[in-house]
Order: C-alpha cells, then sequence, then structure tokens
C-alpha cells in the first residue's frame, strides 16, 4: 500500500520499563522521584506521553506496588509540565519454568495474578493510558513466558474501559493486531483503537522493514499507532514509523544508548527523536493535542 507520511506526530518516552537494566546505566530511574524527574524532563524535551513502570527503590527490581505508583504519579501531577500519563499494565502475567525436563513446578520469578490486581494501579491512579499486551509470547529468556490469555484480556480490557483510560495495545506481532480487533468487534475496546508496534522484542516480531509493514498494514486506518524498535534501530524507527503514518516512541526502556560508547538520558533520546521529526517536515505536537486527537479524558486519582 502506498505510504502517507504522519505530518502530526507525537512522540512516547517510554522511562524505565521492567527489564533488567538498572545496574547498566546511571541514567535509568529507580525511585518514585527519579522516574518523576526522568518523565517530567522528557516531557520538557518533547515527550507528550510518558509510560512509566516502577521498580523497587532499593534494588531497581521492577514491582507493581500500589504505593510506588501513587507516588509516581502524584508527583508527575504535581509539576508544572504537562504529559499524558502512560501506565504500564504488562506485569502480573510471568511464568518461569523450571526447566525442560521439570517444567513443574514453576520457579522463582513467576508471577502470576488476577486480572483485578494486574489492573489495581489503573484504578487507583486513573492515568489517560494503559498499556494491554495483546497476547502471550516466549520473550526472550529459556523458560519465561509473557502470559495474556484471551480471557484475562478481555477481563482487563473491560475494566480499563470501564474506568475511563485507553488501552494502548501492545503488539508483539501480527496475531496480537488479530486478537485485538477481536476485542474492538466484542465491543470490549472503542473503535477508534490506540496500538503500539513493538518490534525486535524476542522472539516476536523481528524489526526489520518487511514485518514492520505487516504490522502497520495489519492496523485499521481509523485506529491510531505508533511504533519503536529495540536498541540501536531505535532511532530508525522513528523515522520508519512516522513515514508508515504513525507517531513514536523512544526512551530507556527500548534503549540506553545514545551513540556508541554514550550511555543517553530520556530527555536526550526525546530530543534525539524530536531532531528526526522535524527533519522529515513533520511537527510534534503536545499533550493537549494528543488528549483531543485520542479522546482522552484527564481524571483525579481515586482517594
Amino acid at each position: 500500500m502506498p505510504l502517507t507520511m504522519n505530518q502530526e506526530v507525537f512522540i512516547t518516552c517510554a522511562v524505565t520499563g521492567s527489564g533488567s537494566t538498572q545496574d547498566r546505566s546511571p541514567h535509568v530511574p529507580r525511585s518514585p522521584q527519579e522516574i518523576a524527574e526522568s518523565a517530567i524532563a522528557a516531557a520538557r524535551a518533547g515527550a507528550a506521553v510518558v509510560h512509566c513502570h516502577v521498580r523497587d527503590p532499593e534494588t531497581g527490581v521492577p514491582s507493581r506496588r500500589l504505593d510506588l505508583y501513587r507516588e509516581l504519579t502524584d508527583l508527575i501531577r504535581a509539576s508544572d509540565v504537562d504529559v499524558v500519563l502512560n501506565l504500564t499494565a504488562g506485569m502480573g502475567g510471568d511464568i518461569v519454568f523450571g526447566g525442560v525436563e521439570s517444567p513443574l513446578p514453576t520457579v522463582a520469578g513467576t508471577d502470576m495474578v488476577g486480572a483485578t490486581e494486574r489492573v489495581a494501579h489503573i484504578a487507583e491512579c486513573l492515568p489517560e493510558i494503559c498499556t494491554l499486551d495483546c497476547g502471550t509470547m516466549n520473550f526472550a529468556e529459556a523458560d519465561y513466558v509473557m502470559t495474556n490469555t484471551p480471557g484475562m484480556l478481555r477481563a482487563m480490557g473491560a475494566m480499563m474501559t470501564g474506568l475511563g483510560v485507553k488501552p494502548e495495545i501492545e503488539a508483539f506481532d501480527t496475531g496480537h493486531l488479530w486478537f485485538a480487533k477481536q476485542l474492538v468487534s466484542e465491543g470490549i475496546l472503542a473503535p477508534d483503537a490506540l496500538v503500539q508496534l513493538c518490534m525486535g522484542v524476542p522472539w516476536g516480531a523481528p524489526d526489520d522493514l518487511n514485518t514492520f509493514m505487516a504490522m502497520v498494514n495489519n492496523v485499521p486506518s481509523d485506529w491510531t499507532f505508533s511504533g519503536f524498535a529495540l536498541g540501536r534501530n531505535q532511532m530508525a524507527y522513528v523515522a520508519a514509523s512516522v513515514l508508515a503514518g504513525g507517531n513514536v516512541r523512544v526512551g530507556l526502556e527500548d534503549n540506553l544508548w545514545l551513540g556508541k560508547g554514550v550511555l543517553a538520558t530520556n530527555a536526550q533520546l526525546v530530543e534525539r527523536a524530536v531532531g528526526i521529526i522535524e527533519g522529515m517536515g513533520a511537527t510534534v505536537i503536545g499533550p493537549q493535542a494528543v488528549r483531543e486527537k485520542l479522546g482522552l479524558v484527564k481524571q483525579s486519582p481515586s482517594k
């Protein structure tokens, strides 16, 4: 299909993620204060949306603690910088099997909880967007599976919609888009869906352009999409996603480097993305324009 370049682009900054990157760069934020400061700096640099996980402040290990999410979102909301809040809901679906000969019982690292607990921090903090990983996947490590069953996704999607929080569909392969369309057809997700095309995550969709365009061509024309790739191809996919008609995501969740041997901050990655987008002749839009584009509702957190 012919490409229609996006002329009005929003940038999402994925601030810290849930990977084991906390000891690989001093710029990966750990505490709610550090994550908030990095998110605010990214917003000042041009990110309209900040996608946030939380980590244990002492160890940097990914966490689902409600108090950490509440502290983080309160700090961002109390700042003088406007930005769209996007919280992960991808945690709580981790299975680590015991090995190829004795897969059961599962071992340390397994974190499987119910749908209500997986979205508890969403109900508590009421961000404008939260993620919905639309499929189960062999995710990088040998015996680890990221688990998202159809029943779990239907339940979580319905809860998100009921809370007035827009799900951002995380599509790691074409089948995830297929199921997302099913959720829309069932009325669980709104027709004007938002999707993030996640490229180069082992063992999902590889980050070659043929696969990326297969993903793009499976996004309905009335949906809004963004795209990103891990590591060294992060900035190449800024250009690729804009050219294909989408928006972009950068940040330390996906890539630690500004250049060879140079560790990045989130703000530096956003600044680099702004330069690429504007160099292509497009405009970087801000948080209020994103709210209008996506029909987002800015809510007050529950007491």
